[in-house]
């Protein structure tokens, strides 16, 4: 029997390649398995809504362990793998075929799934929600045999969705039941922007819109009414309201989970022998436990996980960061945002017709950057935010001041 170290990786996405690289570089020795509930190599998501659904790529386009694979960093993995049950008492795991696993350390990435909305079922011919690769390609071939589309849920998935959509001649209505798009992400005036960038394309944005009822039509598509009393025919919907934590498999293992699985700063959970990372997981921030829903967030905590279920001591501290593509939009988030900002804690600087920066304030340090096709600023913002460097808010509002010199003016 081997005494290497055996380590379990649940998962297929960002958080569990990157914990398998991790646990491979920290113990050379170790038996690094990957458990994947897909049928492929694991791939990138963020490409599914924008260009997979355009058609300038396909999702085995965008490897996450590159072109050899994650059998070419030593790692083995096993498809269509879903495991059902933790033994933690054996330290065992089992799949839905009836197969045992053991482990030494196991890591939890299992990720999140799509918030499903009753009166649109996944399933139903139709209606369409985005995660993985099969509903990325599912929906790209029912839009290239429609011509209309409604998107529920005016958040960046679901505007990703918009932007491609009509970027391949489908008449694409959004549905938002707050008073504008993008709450959650950026302020009024940034969503405006973005908002009047889909209106030129032609996309009809409905604000303070929810819908009543569902009715298929005989013809096919769907009419939706809404709360507006104005009912909406497409050919297709497309769902994007957000996504849960998939945890249910830590806490029937009886792990503290808190919608998402509790682990502390070195990515551990309550139970010493297994760790988590990424979309599944709350972990410590600034203001508390909090979770994060992005891909450099999942790839990072999970190299921290596997470096540490590999017999590694490091703590997860990451700047938070994140990035969209709509149209010609580059648009990208890093840092803490700062809870119910002041007009004094924010700044703009803007940077020419389409584009632009603000900054959030917390007393003279940058704590977050939210940019439209800045990304030449993003590096210097990045280290000003990490270095907590004080700056002049007339300066950061001004774009002739190189936001480079203001680093290197505080040296």
């Amino acid at each position: 029997m081997s005494d290497a170290r055996k380590i379990v990786i649940v998962g297929c996405g960002p958080a569990a390649v990157g914990a398998a690289m991790a646990a491979r570089n920290q113990d050379k020795s170790a038996e690094v398995l990957m458990l994947s509930d897909e049928d492929c190599e694991p791939y990138e998501k963020p490409p599914l809504s924008k260009a997979v659904l355009t058609g300038k790529a396909m999702p085995q386009d965008a490897l996450i362990a590159g072109p050899a694979g994650v059998a070419g960093k030593g790692i083995a993995l096993k498809f269509n793998a879903r495991v059902k049950e933790i033994d933690r008492g054996a330290k065992a795991v089992t799949t839905e075929a009836g197969e045992r696993i053991p482990y030494d350390a196991l890591v939890l990435a299992t990720g999140s799934v799509n918030r499903v909305l009753p009166m649109f079922p996944a399933g139903q011919k139709g209606i369409h929600y985005l995660r993985t690769r099969a509903e990325a390609l599912a929906l790209k071939a029912e839009l290239a045999a429609s011509k209309s589309l409604l998107v529920i849920g005016g958040g960046v998935v679901g505007l990703e969705i918009a932007s491609s959509a009509a970027e391949v001649g489908v008449r694409t209505t959004v549905m938002e039941i707050a008073p504008r798009i993008l709450a959650r992400v950026c302020d009024e005036e940034t969503s405006a922007l973005i908002h009047e960038r889909h209106r030129r394309a032609g996309v009809d944005i409905r604000l303070a819109t929810g819908s009543t009822a569902l009715r298929p039509l005989p013809e096919g598509g769907f009419e939706i009414d809404t709360n507006t009393g104005i009912a909406i025919s497409a050919d297709l919907i497309a769902v994007g309201v957000g996504i849960v934590p998939e945890d249910h498999l830590a806490k029937a293992a009886g792990l503290v989970v808190q919608d998402g699985i509790l682990v502390d700063a070195h990515c551990r959970t309550s139970d010493p022998a297994i760790f988590a990372a990424g979309d599944c997981t709350r972990f410590p921030g600034p203001q508390g436990p909090i979770r994060l829903e992005n891909w450099r967030h999942a790839q990072q905590q999970g190299s921290v996980a596997g470096r540490n279920a590999a017999g590694g001591d490091q703590t997860y501290a990451m700047l938070p960061s994140y990035w969209s593509e709509q149209y010609d939009m580059y648009i990208q988030g890093m840092g803490w945002p700062i809870p119910h900002p002041t007009g004094r804690e924010r700044v703009r600087r803007k940077l020419g017709d389409n584009a632009t920066l603000l900054f959030e304030l917390d007393g003279s340090a940058i704590a977050y950057v939210l940019g439209i096709n800045a990304q030449r600023e993003m590096g210097p913002a990045r280290r000003l935010i990490e270095q907590r460097v004080p700056v002049d808010a007339a300066e950061l509002a001004d774009p002739t001041k190189p936001l480079n010199a203001m680093l290197k003016a505080k040296v």
